[in-house]
């Protein structure tokens, strides 16, 4: 079992940053793919990154987005800069064997943190 939490959202104007860390408690985290997914209110949830044996990031947040892990720490990071009100969700952090932008290919997901972004 591993264990995920998220945490470091919440309110910031367009433009702003934030960063949102997830720690990891459970089996050996550095074996794992690490991934962040969203979710905003009425729509479906979508990848936003995923680092393991490659590093990935959906179209919509690349060159904003910085996905990294300290394995020493047992921490995924997601660095979000110039951030846009459309980024404004919830946002998981998941644990899975491979790198992949499907939900169901990660076996452990955090409670979420929410992340706002005002106009």
């Amino acid at each position: 079992q591993v264990q995920l939490v998220e945490s470091g959202g919440g309110l910031v104007q367009a433009g702003g940053s934030l960063r949102l860390s997830c720690a990891a408690s459970g089996r050996t985290f550095r074996n794992y793919a690490m991934a962040w997914f969203r979710q905003a209110p009425g729509k479906e949830r979508e990848f936003v990154a995923a680092v393991g044996v490659i590093t990935d990031y959906a179209d919509s947040v690349k060159g904003r987005f910085t996905i990294s892990r300290d394995n020493a720490k047992n921490t995924v990071y997601l660095q979000m800069n110039s951030l846009k009100p459309e980024d404004t969700a919830v946002y998981y952090c998941a644990a899975g064997s491979a790198t992949s932008r499907s939900g169901p290919s990660y076996a452990y997901w955090g409670q979420g943190t929410q992340v706002t972004v005002s106009s």
